[in-house]
């Protein structure tokens, strides 16, 4: 007689049921362990902070997907006027935490403009900006450019704006460009590529109650906010500037400008915002804090999974106008694999925007030296320090112990594989030697004074303003 299995004195049928219970109390393990880390949080009704930019995509996608949901948090998005307004959130308490330019948290902890120790255990993205000039600018340029087929040779370098600014230098007219913010990745890009070009963008002097950064300068640089780049530059206020998409691509949209290089052809896959909090906020709610940083990193992968196959719908997210607020084709222009560049020259850049890929999310200590080096460089630290103060800041403000504590929660739970992550056991916080700059100087954040000799523009060593 053949075997029935609905029958419980048969072997399959105590099989069956043995692996039942097994998986029933796996499973309820598993929920128990869900519930408690629950109920250990500390505050589940968060507010965050973000700049209407491409690149807080961790946080939209975070919210709409529910990851934050899935960690007990109950999170509300509030977009903010500007970056100082932003940090003033998170200093009050205002804001439980923010969409950060990376410089922000070591440029309050070590007291450029306000003072505040605020930390970061989450790395928002790589790449993501460009420098644009308006059309009268671009033409200018385009004599001193190479062209092949008919295009302009990419990458372009500042070498070709030299001449035009000599020319308003010459005919005692100023040239402005504008950047977001004094610690801004925009800021530090935008002077690296002048520099490289052999275009003096200014020092700060803070020590001397001179803030402007434009001490020396032959291009003056300036404070704008993202969102009003393009109208700014239109009205002849400023010439070019540096910033985040969407405000790139929409003056191109515009036809008012032409976005010459992205800070990927400036340095290839460069941090560029963090997620930040207060010192304070992150000690009195480290369980509250992890199941954040789990939740973004969950986003990030999402963004960047199955060769940015999710890219159309994190768009259209996007360009609701509670996120970023710009029309579907602006902001896929770049989120989507491509960058355009004069109006039709639209090339393939498909890591212009990365979200996970190349341990994208990770809180190196060596990209935080790296913003260190270029405030030194240009004055907001006005003295010179030892390579130890440096990694002691680096330290202090990025918190890789963390991530890694999210990491491996999420590994545990069988969320993401543990392949995605760097090697916790062995990683030490330092990327190698980074060599793909557009002057060619390579970048060791284990040194930073060396890295600093290399450079002909920019304080070194003893220097002062």
């Amino acid at each position: 007689m053949p075997l029935d299995p609905l029958n419980d004195s048969t072997p399959i049928r105590r099989l069956i049921q043995g692996a039942s219970a097994i998986v029933l109390s796996a499973t309820l393990v598993l929920g128990m362990n869900m519930a408690q880390a629950v109920e250990d949080l500390e505050k589940e009704d968060l507010k965050f902070g973000f700049i209407k930019l491409t690149d807080m995509a961790p946080l939209a996608i975070a919210y709409e997907k529910r990851f934050f949901e899935d960690e007990g948090l109950y999170v509300t998005l509030e977009a903010q006027a500007n970056w100082k307004v932003l940090l003033d959130g998170v200093i009050t308490g205002e804001l439980d935490g923010a969409h950060m330019l990376a410089g922000q948290p070591l440029g309050a902890t070590i007291g450029f403009g306000t003072q505040e120790h605020i930390i970061t255990a989450f790395s928002m993205d790589l790449n993501g900006n460009a420098i644009t000039v308006s059309n009268d600018v671009w033409e200018q340029m385009k004599a001193h450019i190479p062209h092949q087929d008919g295009k302009p040779v990419h990458p372009i370098k500042a070498d070709y704006l030299k001449p035009v600014v000599d020319t308003y230098k010459a005919e005692g007219k100023p040239f402005k460009m504008g950047m977001v913010f004094p610690v801004s990745t925009h800021n530090y890009e935008l002077r690296y590529w002048l520099a490289a070009g052999g275009i003096h963008p200014g020092y700060y002097a803070p020590h001397k109650g001179d803030t402007s950064g434009t001490l020396n300068a032959d291009a003056l640089l300036s404070v704008t906010p993202p969102p009003q780049m393009p109208s700014t530059m239109e009205a002849g206020t400023i010439y070019g500037y540096c910033v985040g998409e969407p405000w790139n691509q929409q003056a191109v949209f515009m036809g008012i400008g032409v976005p010459v290089i992205t800070d990927y052809e400036i340095w290839k896959n460069n941090p560029e915002k963090v997620f930040g909090v207060s010192k304070k906020w992150a000690d009195e709610h480290p369980n509250t804090h992890i199941a954040v940083v789990k939740a973004l990193i969950r986003a990030a992968r999402w963004l960047d999974d199955s060769n940015n196959a999710n890219r159309p719908e994190a768009v259209k997210i996007l360009s609701q106008s509670n996120y970023v607020g710009a029309d579907y084709d602006v902001i896929a222009n770049s989120m989507t694999g491509t960058f355009e560049y004069e109006k039709g020259d639209k090339r393939a850049v498909p890591d212009f925007n990365v979200f996970f890929r190349y341990n994208a999310t990770y809180p190196y200590y060596s990209d935080a030296v790296w913003y260190l080096t270029q405030m030194r460089r240009w004055g907001q630290i006005p003295e010179a320090k030892p390579d130890s103060w440096y990694m002691d800041i680096a330290k202090q403000v990025y918190r890789p112990d963390i991530y890694a504590q999210a990491a491996k929660e999420l590994i545990a739970e069988g969320k993401i594989p543990a392949s995605a992550f760097p090697d916790f056991d062995s990683e030490d916080g330092f990327r190698p030697p980074q060599t793909e700059f557009i002057d060619g100087i390579t970048y060791d954040g284990h040194k930073p004074n060396d890295y600093l000799k290399q450079f002909e523009i920019g304080l070194k060593a003893d220097d002062k303003v």
